[in-house]
């Protein structure tokens, strides 16, 4: 049997958040650990955070929306073709979500995997 891909303490965090933020944040988590079997959970900065070779994406709530973040957002934005990505931090980039119709499966995954891509160079 597979051993499970998500930890405890990004369970214990999506628990408590409100529920429509609950329904969008285990959404992402999804794409997310469906993107890549090397990616890996881990419980950061208190938020999830998802990493190979390095940092690649994380998911930040709060009361009215859900960031996916990206730690090197930056030199993701010419793979950007659809004008998500928001930020003027020197690297970080995020796609801010506030309703599920807003969740692009295949355009997320498309970006998670360039990000993973940016930590094999």
């Amino acid at each position: 049997m597979e051993k499970t891909r998500t930890i405890e303490a990004v369970d214990q965090y999506i628990s408590e958040l409100p529920e429509d933020i609950q329904s969008i944040t285990l959404a992402l988590r999804k794409i997310i650990l469906d993107a890549s079997p090397n990616l890996i959970e881990e419980y950061k900065w208190s938020m999830p955070n998802y990493t190979y070779n390095g940092l690649v994406c994380y998911l930040q709530a709060s009361k009215k929306h859900v960031n996916l973040g990206f730690h090197r957002g930056v030199e993701l934005q010419e793979k950007d073709t659809n004008q998500l990505l928001q930020g003027s931090g020197k690297g970080m980039r995020h796609i801010r979500i506030k309703k599920m119709e807003e969740i692009q499966p295949d355009v997320f995954n498309e970006l998670i995997k360039a990000a993973m891509d940016l930590n094999e160079k």
